[in-house]
């Protein structure tokens, strides 16, 4: 059963790893609701897609036409994430902040850096550029579930793309990702016609814009400081999350939690380190897990 990291955090006995899950959540717009899948070993294969054998009537004494299913198998391998964190003997002297505070503040940075990393692989990665990253949205979204937007914003029928965009996600998206200048239009045209509100989420504890129920969301930048879905970019994701392995929907794979610990003083420097690991993946679960909706204009 996958579960959030706000989930597995409440199962972490370590005040210090327990901490570091929850901050993980609670500076993510991804991680504060997509599950994660704990699976054994660096991979983990599942069926990406099925073609259903045919059924059919027959009659009296008639034979059936056989026929068989096609399981299309994919494998998600594992990727490293994470980073060292120092704090300088001289600025622990120099400040008034004990080493603990400082050391949670560089953990908490560089949590915040690897959520962002994630986040960013999760829709722009590609291993052809980065191979010791994984595939992002942008490059497995293909055929029907990449839609072009017939309609720019300022026209009511944009919305009707936003229907037909859920429309190609299996039972409806979960949570929409658009970038910072798509979300500020789409509000303007939401509140002419209606179905838009603002509501704190029982699930993230987070105030989030929602159309139709559905919370539309800009994941934020990278830790370069460049946005992760680019402001004149005119997409957006539609995403469905899975709950477990063969559901239909987009959701994390993990070998262990994110892990967090003080390794102590240095011998190559005096400092004091802090350590970010964690093994984590990206499944899409079915053709109909998540959609892209391109080409959208303001006006």
């Amino acid at each position: 059963m996958a579960v959030t990291f706000a989930q597995a955090a409440e199962l972490v006995a370590d005040p210090v790893r327990r901490g570091a899950i929850e901050t993980a959540a609670a500076v993510s717009w991804v991680w504060d609701r997509m599950p994660f899948e704990n699976i054994e070993g660096n991979s983990y294969s599942y069926d990406k897609d099925r073609v259903l054998p045919g059924t059919a009537f027959r009659t009296v004494n008639e034979a059936y036409v056989e026929s068989t299913g096609v399981i299309n198998q994919a494998t998600e391998s594992l990727v490293i994430l994470g980073g060292d964190a120092d704090v300088d003997r001289f600025i622990e002297r120099t400040m008034s902040s004990a080493r603990g505070v400082l050391l949670a503040d560089q953990i908490r940075m560089k949590l915040e850096s690897a959520q962002a990393t994630y986040v960013s692989e999760m829709f722009n990665g590609d291993v052809n550029v980065n191979p010791k990253g994984f595939d992002g949205l942008r490059k497995r979204l293909v055929g029907d579930q990449v839609l072009v937007a017939t309609a720019n914003l300022t026209q009511t029928a944009a919305l009707a793309d936003l229907d037909a965009l859920f429309a190609t996600v299996d039972g409806g998206p979960d949570v929409v990702y658009a970038p910072a200048d798509l979300l500020g239009a789409y509000k303007t045209l939401a509140r002419s016609v209606g179905g838009a509100e603002y509501i704190l989420s029982e699930m993230t504890g987070k105030r989030e814009w929602t159309w139709n129920g559905v919370p539309f969301i800009d994941p934020g930048n990278h830790w370069t400081g460049s946005k992760i879905l680019a402001n004149n970019s005119g997409e957006l994701y539609a995403i469905k999350f899975a709950n477990s392995v063969n559901e239909v929907g987009v959701m994390g794979i993990q070998n262990g939690l994110l892990d967090c610990y003080v390794i102590g003083e240095l011998q190559e420097k005096p400092a004091f380190r802090a350590r970010i690991d964690y093994y984590p993946g990206l499944v899409v679960q079915g053709g109909r897990a998540a959609a892209r909706l391109r080409g959208i204009a303001k006006s």
